[in-house]
């Protein structure tokens, strides 16, 4: 029963990333730019800040199957917990898309005839799987270091983890969200692939942020320069 309600925990936050942030990429398509580039980088990094102090204290809100390997990786979290909450993320992410698709389709055709919805699928700019692959490494990675240093050294202020991670994913998604999308988050990428149909260039958005993740947790295993108290992850992340 404890892990079912961590898992729904997880579900619910990554439900709340893509109905918040890709909802915004979607409601910016059928307002014809009414939220723009800024709401939408605003609306993950807040969605992301709000649901990790919401739910932290339950779940450790991974939110994330790049984030939830890599504490596994690091020794950080328990390997026999890591099928049920990448399943919840991902179940989170496509039920989120899919509100998405039933609620807003009529409205994109009623005020574009013709048009596509976009439901925030992630693609490369270039349309290179390199450009996605490498890009969403580097932004995963340095993600990961801020969440290793909030949410596992106890030198950090853990009541600031939502801050900063929040933070974090909004100023990336401010600069990079144009070029890639600015995932970091497997699941986020699913929804919107799943739904719409759209699997271009989707290993990347797999492979980078996942790659990523774990070499940002043992990045920052390296860098630590003290003893761990623990091996479990502070509830605040």
């Amino acid at each position: 029963m404890h892990l079912l309600r961590k898992c729904a925990a997880e579900f619910a936050g990554a439900f709340a990333i893509v109905f918040a942030g890709c909802g915004a990429v979607t409601i910016n398509q059928v307002s014809g730019g009414a939220v723009s580039h800024v709401g939408v980088a605003t609306s993950f990094g807040l969605v992301v800040m709000t649901m990790i102090y919401a739910t932290g204290h339950i779940s450790g809100a991974h939110f994330n199957p790049a984030v939830t390997l890599a504490f596994a990786a690091s020794r950080h979290f328990p390997r026999r917990e890591i099928i049920p909450y990448i399943t919840a993320q991902c179940l989170g992410a496509i039920a989120a898309s899919g509100v998405h698709y039933l609620s807003l389709s009529s409205v994109l055709e009623q005020r574009f005839p013709g048009a596509v919805l976009n439901l925030g699928v992630t693609l490369p700019l270039d349309d290179r799987w390199l450009t996605g692959f490498v890009w969403e490494f580097l932004l995963t990675f340095f993600l990961m270091v801020v969440i290793m240093a909030v949410a596992t050294d106890f030198r950090a202020i853990g009541q600031m983890a939502g801050l900063a991670i929040g933070g974090t994913v909004w100023f990336e998604a401010m600069f990079a969200g144009p070029l890639c999308g600015a995932s970091m988050n497997p699941a986020r990428s699913l929804g919107p692939a799943l739904v719409a149909g759209e699997w271009s260039h989707f290993t990347a958005y797999v492979a980078g942020p996942v790659l990523g993740a774990v070499c940002g947790a043992f990045f920052y295993e390296f860098i630590r320069c003290h003893p761990r108290e623990d091996t479990q992850v502070k509830g605040c992340c």
